[in-house]
């Protein structure tokens, strides 16, 4: 009960009666101008041994309440405004609020308050409130890369500066190796990988399991082993807390916290379980996102379109561009088959457009690469080929369609031949070298729709300079322009084709997709797909021996 600011003076210059003090609840201490006590009631004697009558403030009473008692009269001395000056202070285990009243001849009477109870609570209070802004920062920093070995380093060099003086985080074994990394409050965090068993430090084997962690006191400090100290730790180790990293139903590790010089109380402890379970579930999650995308790559490999180059005495170039920035693969695809590696040898182009665009799409146009690829060994029956495909697309579940163009190109002398086959799809174009723009009159019915299909296959032949592009309706019907909302169509296709006249595969495919880029201008468009098949410029021979037949070289 803390009393009024005033009440141990009656009336002005009167001094209390020192019976008042002996029952009040409180100690009551008065001293003199010169800091001398001359009045102690009983609470007081029994708080502070060495206050009685007679006794100096500085020796008699803490640090704080001596230094307030002086700094009071000198504000009284100075002739300074008579302001409160009380103070606060902890005796022993208990803190008190000292509240100073103003007795006659200058004397001073403190009235000392117990406030343990609230000062404990604001200082856990305020404890709390830092701990809720490390956990708050540290799943900020946790969760904002997927990449696991940033997340392990953040893990540990969180750990070292907020909860311990060095921490470590254990990875889950490589086999017969431990992955580590380790760091020391205020040093970066360094990674490493150890050839040790965990079952030498209790505690860490049964973390790594998911298991709950034993109490530090367990522990024996002096059983650490070396390769368990950070590089760069100078101290003495007095106290260690291993934690599991719980992940999503398998561990992402452990954590263990070093300090020198004290013990890890109950309460550290448990706001280490609490940071653990953080970094456990960014861990996981940075684990799975590893795994997910190491899966999505290998998957990825037999539907991304392949890089296309000069065999057989041909050049052979393609280029692709999904639908959406971000995917890699949607419906359209492309694909060359070689039977042989000697000029003459025949080749196999396929150029196909499934319904639809984005994931969906891209696992049926799977589906249909590896039939194909299984029936190249009839590729030079295209309609077969087709027919095989067609039954094969409406037994199963998907029910999209597609549109095909085959291609059977062979090189004889300095001319490349060409088969064409057509399912639904648009026409393939040859430019000649002069410039003109030929339709290739194939055509036929689409793929997966009904149960019987149609198709024509037309042959031509290239000379040298000459090209056959196929290409799907990506190009054709993209939206731009102008206005933003006319299709880029064939014409304008064939104009741009016509300009590409004796210019390489490669510089034809970039040519074309450079317009259509320009056309729809970052706009929505289709999956686009193009493959150009060039008859390469040749040089005539003579014989060596002035009778032979000479030959064409590319």
């Amino acid at each position: 009960m803390a009393p009024p600011r005033r009440t141990s003076v009656t009336s002005a210059g009167e001094r209390p009666a020192s019976g008042a003090w002996s029952t009040a609840p409180h100690p009551v201490l008065e001293s003199a101008a010169d800091g001398v006590l001359t009045e102690v009631n009983p609470a007081a004697s029994r708080l502070l041994r060495d206050a009685r009558p007679g006794a100096r403030m500085a020796d008699a009473t803490p640090a704080w309440l001596a230094l307030a008692d002086q700094e009071l009269r000198d504000r009284t001395v100075n002739r300074c405004a008579d302001t409160d000056g009380g103070a606060s202070g902890w005796i022993g285990t208990r803190s008190f609020e000292a509240l100073p009243s103003r007795g006659e001849n200058g004397n001073v009477v403190w009235w000392l308050v117990e406030d343990t109870g609230r000062r404990r609570a604001e200082e856990a209070l305020a404890t709390e409130r830092e701990r809720t802004a490390f956990l708050s920062e540290a799943s900020h920093v946790l969760l904002s890369s997927l990449n696991t070995d940033r997340c392990v380093s953040a893990t540990a060099r969180l750990a070292s500066e907020y909860l311990a003086e060095a921490a470590v985080v254990v990875s889950p074994a490589r086999g017969d190796k431990l992955p580590l990394a380790h760091a020391v409050a205020g040093q970066d965090a360094g990674r490493g990988l150890v050839a040790a068993d965990p079952c030498e430090l209790p505690g860490l084997d049964e973390a790594l399991q998911g298991f709950p962690p034993v109490p530090s006191r367990w522990i024996d400090p002096g059983a650490l082993p070396a390769w368990m100290i950070p590089e760069g730790y100078t101290g003495t180790i007095t106290s260690v807390v291993i934690t599991p990293l719980p992940g999503q139903g398998v561990p992402a590790g452990a954590l263990v916290l070093l300090r020198s010089g004290g013990q890890f109380t109950e309460n550290e402890q448990i706001f280490a379980r609490l940071f653990a379970a953080r970094a456990g579930a960014a861990l996981s999650a940075a684990h799975l996102y590893a795994e997910q995308s190491a899966i999505t790559r290998t998957l990825m490999q037999d539907l991304l379109p392949p890089r296309l180059h000069r065999v057989n005495g041909v050049e052979f170039a393609g280029g692709y561009r999904p639908a959406a920035a971000r995917e890699r693969v949607g419906g359209d695809f492309f694909d060359v088959h070689h039977s042989g590696t000697e000029e003459g040898d025949s080749s196999l182009v396929i150029l196909g457009d499934v319904c639809g665009k984005g994931l969906d799409a891209a696992v049926l146009t799977g589906k249909i690469r590896n039939t194909l690829q299984a029936l190249v060994p009839m590729a030079d029956d295209h309609q077969k080929m087709l027919g095989l495909l067609n039954g094969a697309l409406l037994n199963s579940h998907h029910t999209r369609f597609a549109t095909m163009v085959l291609a059977s190109v062979r090189r004889t002398d300095h001319v490349v031949r060409l088969r064409l086959t057509s399912a639904g799809h648009p026409v393939p174009l040859v430019v000649r070298v002069d410039g003109r723009v030929e339709e290739v009159g194939t055509h036929g019915t689409l793929i997966g729709a009904l149960p019987d299909i149609e198709s024509r296959t037309v042959e031509t032949v290239l000379r040298p300079g000459e090209t056959c592009l196929l290409y799907t309706d990506g190009f054709t019907e993209a939206r731009g322009g102008p206005l933003g909302d006319e299709m880029f169509g064939e014409e304008r296709l064939k104009r741009a084709l016509s300009e590409c006249a004796d210019m390489p595969g490669e510089a034809v495919v970039e040519r074309i997709q450079m317009l259509a880029a320009q056309w729809v201008r970052g706009g929505g468009h289709d999956d686009m797909a193009v493959v150009a098949i060039t008859a390469p410029r040749t040089n005539h021979l003579s014989a060596v021996d002035g009778h032979t037949r000479g030959r064409y070289t590319a």
